[in-house]
């Protein structure tokens, strides 16, 4: 007779994209240009009901942003995101969904519920820094 166990592996991935998928509750959070976006047609990279960015983890720039454009957002987005960091390849190295993790929230406290931060004409993400808590998984 054999028995068998579960072993969990841990593996060190580098990464160097987030791809940010949040479900926006009310878009009039959301300042694009100095004018309140009140039905989110302002905001770039939006798809669908959510607002889309490509981040580069290092520089903090949001992958083709619109040149000039600049973006205050406070979007309420509670568990109704899915993240993804991606390799430089842009392939999925891990994804996560449900809570908004602290990473999208260099503006403020988003208490896993909102996504809080100001963008640049250039794209640059005002005040960014990484912070990957949430992707990592706990060795049981």
């Amino acid at each position: 007779m054999t028995f068998t166990i579960e072993l969990t592996q841990v593996v060190s991935k580098e990464v160097k994209y987030l791809k940010a998928e949040c479900g926006v509750r009310y878009w009039e959070d959301g300042e694009v240009n100095g004018k309140t976006d009140d039905e989110g047609t302002l905001i770039p990279l939006r798809v669908n009901d959510a607002w889309c960015p490509t981040i580069d983890l290092t520089t903090g720039v949001i992958e083709d942003w619109p040149e000039g454009t600049t973006a205050d957002v406070h979007y309420k987005v509670c568990d109704d995101g899915v993240y993804k960091l991606l390799d430089a390849e842009k392939n999925v190295v891990r994804s996560i969904s449900g809570y908004v993790p602290k990473i999208m929230s260099p503006g403020g406290s988003g208490y896993g519920d909102y996504v809080i931060m100001t963008v640049g004409t250039d794209g640059q993400i005002v005040g960014w820094r990484v912070d990957l808590d949430g992707f990592e998984e706990e060795a049981e």
